[in-house]
C-alpha cells in the first residue's frame, strides 16, 4: 500500500509507479530482453523530475509465485533513487547470494516492488521493554547493529513477524547474532519509514 503523500519529498502513486516501471526496465534490458523504444524514451523522460532526484535508501524486492526471489538494498544512500532503482533491481535479480540469477522466463511471472526509506533515526531505549514499546509494528524498517553485525527488515517483514519479540529475534540471527540480543545492552537501534510500490497490473 502507498502511504499518503505528506510532504514534497514523499512519491505518489504515479511516481511510485514509474519507479516500479524503471525496475523492470532495467533487469529486462539485462537480460536481453526487447524494450519498446518509445516506451524507454517516455520513462526516461518523466524520470528526468526533481523528485527523483533526491538522495535516499532504496530497496528492489522480487517475489515470485507469493515466495521471495530476491531483495537487496541501501539504507542511506550517496545515489539519486533513480540511480539507486536501477542498481538495486540489477543487484536483486542477478547478485542475490540467496538465489541464483534471475531468468527471461521468471521475469515475466515475477512481481517487483520498490521501497524508498526515510532517513534512519536512532532509537534510544535502556531496557528490552522499552524497545519493544517504542516500536511501531507494521510501520517501522528496524537497523540493528553490535560491532561488526548489522542487520535490516522493511517494515513489509512484520507480515510474517507480527510479535516485537519475533521480529527483533530473526533481525539479530540475520545479522549473526544471538537470537536473544536484543534483550541485552549495547545493541544500537535505528528505525526508518517506506514508501512501497508494487506493480499494478
Amino acid at each position: 500500500m502507498n502511504e499518503i503523500r505528506e510532504n514534497s519529498n514523499d512519491y505518489s502513486g504515479e511516481e511510485g509507479q514509474l519507479l516500479v516501471r524503471l525496475a523492470r526496465f532495467s533487469i529486462a534490458e539485462k537480460l536481453g530482453v526487447h524494450l519498446d523504444d518509445d516506451e524507454k524514451t517516455e520513462l526516461k523522460n518523466r524520470l528526468k523530475q526533481a523528485v527523483f532526484a533526491q538522495k535516499r535508501g532504496v530497496f528492489v524486492t522480487l517475489h515470485l509465485e507469493g515466495a521471495l526471489r530476491g531483495c537487496i538494498g541501501s539504507l542511506e544512500s550517496d545515489e539519486t533513487v533513480r540511480r539507486g532503482v536501477i542498481d538495486n533491481a540489477l543487484n536483486a535479480a542477478f547478485r542475490d547470494p540467496r538465489f541464483s540469477p534471475l531468468t527471461k522466463e521468471e521475469l515475466d511471472l515475477a512481481d517487483i516492488e520498490v521501497s524508498v526509506l526515510s532517513a534512519p533515526k536512532r532509537l534510544s531505549h535502556a531496557t528490552a521493554e522499552e524497545l519493544v514499546s517504542k516500536l511501531e509494528p507494521g510501520k517501522d524498517g528496524v537497523i540493528i547493529s553490535k560491532g561488526m553485525a548489522k542487520a535490516t527488515f522493511l517494515p513489509q517483514v512484520w507480515d510474517q513477524l507480527p510479535k516485537p519479540s519475533m521480529f527483533l529475534s530473526h533481525l539479530c540471527t540475520k545479522a549473526g547474532l544471538s537470537s536473544d540480543e536484543w534483550k541485552t545492552q549495547g545493541l544500537e537501534v535505528m528505525t526508518y519509514r517506506v514508501q512501497c510500490f508494487c506493480e499494478i497490473v
